[in-house]
């Protein structure tokens, strides 16, 4: 698959390069999270101004200065276009401290195993890097393409885990569960 090269946060997939967002990315951070396809299962999670791209990228930069890791803007190898981000972030779910494992794409790219690509990418990545820690994907029962996206990167259903979540219920999916 590929690793983190550390001086400059990109990783390296068959099709993708995978690299940490700038200030440059603001734009396409608005155009995908502002897209109603995009948000479709996540509502709370569209964006109607520039301002809260500024603040989501400020939120994404943040992480990455406090953990060495966080979402990834994912492109085509030779291609400066955006396809969409995917990452992993901390945070705790049911008490126990967790990777999110994040991925949101322009519908443009749909289809075309593009998040299966980018999500089995940071998987791989975060299994090496932060073995410590479940990762999980936190998935509406409804978007069956997400549901795929998780399965393909490695993580199975923990039924045990779902609980509501922003905009309903979260389906759990999740790999490298501690044994409770």
């Amino acid at each position: 698959m590929s690793d983190l090269n550390p001086a400059d946060g990109q990783l390296q997939a068959a099709r993708l390069s995978l690299r940490r967002p700038t200030e440059a990315d603001i734009d396409a951070i608005f155009a995908i999270h502002r897209d109603s396809e995009t948000c479709l299962h996540n509502p709370s999670d569209a964006l109607t101004r520039l301002d809260e791209a500024r603040e989501l990228y400020r939120r994404w930069n943040d992480q990455w200065q406090r953990c060495g890791y966080g979402y990834w803007v994912v492109r085509r190898h030779g291609s400066a276009l955006q396809l969409g981000f995917c990452g992993i972030k901390p945070m705790e779910l049911r008490g126990m401290k967790v990777l999110n494992l994040f991925y949101r794409f322009a519908p443009s790219a749909w289809g075309q195993g593009f998040a299966s690509e980018a999500a089995a990418t940071v998987t791989t990545w975060a299994s090496r890097h932060v073995p410590d820690l479940p990762l999980i994907a936190r998935v509406r029962p409804a978007n069956i393409a997400s549901q795929r996206v998780a399965v393909r990167a490695g993580l199975t259903r923990a039924e045990q885990l779902d609980e509501t979540g922003y905009d309903g219920l979260d389906w759990i999916y999740a790999a490298r569960l501690p044994n409770r």
